[in-house]
């Protein structure tokens, strides 16, 4: 099964795809779509037109995207929203299911505490995929997006759905 795993931002989205095969994840490829300054709309299209290029070319058979947490500019969090959705409009209009993850639950599914840092993310998604340096820490928030999904997948997310996250942790 191929993963493709997507860290939403209105100027840089990342993006990585795996396969998984049986319990092994094999690195296909990661990067970033880069919008750049101007209007909201030409820079929307920007990130449906990248990650519908990299669904055309890798064909992967489910998303994983991380989900918005509220930040304290209340403007930010708006724009990030909609760049967001559409990353998951690229997904749907190529009729792929998407799996949303908390920043907490990739980050505990990756490196085991909820609470890692970028560089520690970045570390372990180099170590998980056997790559031979760190990914930018964009792509490596998408690849560790999709490790979570291949650790976890849809069984996560019915077991987790009725639980709740507090320090990183399920209760």
């Amino acid at each position: 099964m191929k993963i493709l795993g997507i860290d939403p931002g209105l100027r840089v989205t990342g993006f990585g795809v795996i396969e998984q095969t049986g319990g092994k994840l094999l690195y296909l490829t990661s990067g970033c779509v880069r919008s750049g300054d101007g209007e909201l709309a030409a820079r929307l299209r920007v990130i449906l037109d990248g990650l519908a290029q990299v669904i055309g070319e890798h064909r992967p058979d489910e998303v994983a995207i991380e989900k918005v947490f509220v930040n304290v500019n209340p403007q930010s969090t708006l724009l990030l929203g909609q760049a967001r959705g559409t990353a998951i409009c690229a997904a749907v209009i190529a009729g792929l299911p998407v799996a949303e993850y908390t920043a907490l639950q990739v980050k505990q599914a990756v490196v085991g505490k909820g609470h890692a840092k970028k560089e520690q993310v970045q570390h372990m998604v180099r170590r998980l995929l056997a790559l031979p340096g760190d990914p930018s820490p964009d792509a490596a928030d998408a690849l560790a997006c999709a490790i979570c999904h291949a650790h976890g997948g849809r069984l996560g997310n019915v077991l987790t759905k009725n639980l709740k996250m507090k320090k990183g942790r399920l209760v």
